[in-house]
């Protein structure tokens, strides 16, 4: 027996996994952002625009105070941490198998002695109670690592959980920062049109006041009136608006649709690009949909091994241990005990259709599957930090193009207005003037609000907004399974 068991831990010490050891794949990952311009530092530098935390972008007090609430209420975000307390767990369940398996069983029965045999109506002689209790162990020895490369998919899927709960977080948090400035945007426009209204109030009072003294035609009266009705038209279609936006802030809060408290205005709303982008390899590291995508490649790939250990033979160790005796009062003494261990049990497959095989395949196609899917995930993280660039740069150039649009509009709306009243131009010109003017104002608003949208889109795509105030900024360069091996071993 002492040479069994001698046998049995050097096979186990000895003992392989088979299937591939993971090795990140290459990708080709350009040396510079495309995109990348006036307007926007481009100097190299290990830091980054995205290595930023969220509250040190958004600093708008009263959105801080929305995306704290967020992060404590959003049922995405709880649901994904109740994810990743499962996965852990199954972790747990997985590495078990590596240990032995060990049961307690107890059972007592009544015999009868009968007078008659078996008749159940014959008089009982004597009632004699007898017991067994016992344990009984299995083991099964991973000698080529199924069960080794099982806990270690499950580990994988473990760190793909976390990564995904950040990756929910930084969706949730640049959501919610979009949906605010995009609230902001609507309320400068009401704003704007409510001021509208009131000027074109003012001009419809005077106009109808050189009519009814007889200065002028009904004409002008008309057109004043139909810039009246058109601005105030856009006043409940703004306010709709307004209300569906707190609708969809309220749920990304987790809350029932209410009112959403305001702090800065639009023009208030400090986001700059103030540091560089950054160097493209830390992109990999950085984004955690990449580095989902990449811990689903290490499960696929230790699922290859789980599939091709089950070729080989599956060898345990069985054995039970206990007392019985047929009289309850002797139950625990050295006679009634009993022990038997049984030398290691083989068990090789030798027909099954092509099943273990097929398996084998599926897992080796899920790896590619999944290899294909870190690669496609990586080229998009590129594209998407290339179109935030051109956003940023592009989009400020079109809000400084509004703005003197607005101021030239603004002299010739006035100038228009003062050459009418002065008896020099037909109304005409004044009624054209003032719709330009307007339009170019809600204009100039949406144009400064996606300028900011694509500050967000940009810290977005290079991986911010996940990381919290406990958390240096550049811990997130570190590989995942580092970070997260610890909570696993």
């Amino acid at each position: 027996m002492r040479t069994r068991l001698t046998i049995l831990l050097l096979l186990l010490i000895c003992g392989c996994a088979v299937g591939p050891d993971y090795q990140r794949p290459g990708y080709p990952v350009p040396s510079t952002y495309r995109g990348e311009g006036p307007g926007i530092p481009t100097q190299p530098a290990e830091a980054s625009f995205g290595d930023l935390k969220w509250f040190e972008v958004f600093k708008d007090d009263k959105l801080q105070e929305l995306i704290r609430l967020a992060l404590r209420e959003n049922y995405d975000v709880q649901i994904a941490a109740q994810r990743v307390l499962a996965a852990r767990e199954q972790v747990t369940i997985q590495r078990s198998f590596l240990f032995p398996t060990i049961n307690a069983n107890a059972q007592t029965e009544t015999i009868r002695t009968s007078s008659r045999g078996f008749n159940p109506f014959a008089v009982t002689l004597k009632d004699r109670m007898a017991g067994v209790v016992y344990g009984d162990l299995s083991w099964e020895l991973d000698f080529f690592g199924r069960i080794r490369r099982a806990t270690e998919a499950a580990r994988a899927e473990f760190f793909a959980s976390e990564e995904n709960r950040k990756f929910v977080i930084q969706t949730l948090v640049t959501d919610l920062a979009r949906a605010y400035i995009e609230l902001r945007a609507l309320d400068q426009q009401l704003e704007i049109s409510h001021r509208t209204v009131k000027t074109r109030e003012e001009s419809h009072n005077l106009v109808q006041a050189r009519f009814n003294y007889g200065w002028d035609s009904i004409t002008p009266v008309l057109m004043t009136e139909n810039l009246l009705y058109g601005a105030q038209a856009v006043v409940p279609d703004l306010k709709g608006a307004i209300e569906q936006q707190e609708n969809l802030i309220s749920m990304l809060l987790g809350r029932n649709p209410g009112p959403i408290t305001r702090g800065k205005s639009l023009l208030q709303q400090d986001l700059t690009v103030t540091i560089p982008p950054g160097l493209t390899s830390a992109l990999l590291e950085r984004r955690p949909d990449i580095r989902f995508a990449e811990q689903n490649l290490v499960a696929a790939n230790a699922r290859i091994g789980e599939a091709k250990a089950l070729l080989f033979p599956n060898i345990r160790i069985t054995g039970v241990a206990g007392w019985e005796s047929a009289a309850l009062k002797h139950l625990f003494t050295g006679p009634a005990s009993f022990w038997d261990i049984v030398a290691p049990g083989l068990t090789q497959p030798i027909f099954n259709a092509g099943r273990l095989r097929a398996g084998v395949r599926v897992a080796e196609a899920q790896k590619q599957e999944a290899l294909l899917a870190y690669k496609k995930s990586i080229q998009q993280a590129f594209q998407e930090v290339s179109d935030a660039l051109v956003g940023v740069r592009m989009l400020k150039e079109v809000r400084i193009a509004s703005g003197k649009q607005v101021k030239a509009l603004t002299q010739q709306t006035d100038l228009a207005y003062k050459r009418y009243f002065g008896g020099m131009t037909p109304y005409l010109e004044v009624l054209d003037s003032d719709r330009q003017l307007f339009e170019s104002e809600l204009k100039l608003t949406q144009d400064r609000a996606n300028e900011l949208l694509a500050v967000i889109a940009l810290y977005r795509a290079l991986g911010g907004g996940w990381q919290n105030g406990n958390e240096p900024a550049g811990s997130q360069n570190q590989n995942t399974s580092g970070m997260n091996k610890d909570a696993v071993k």
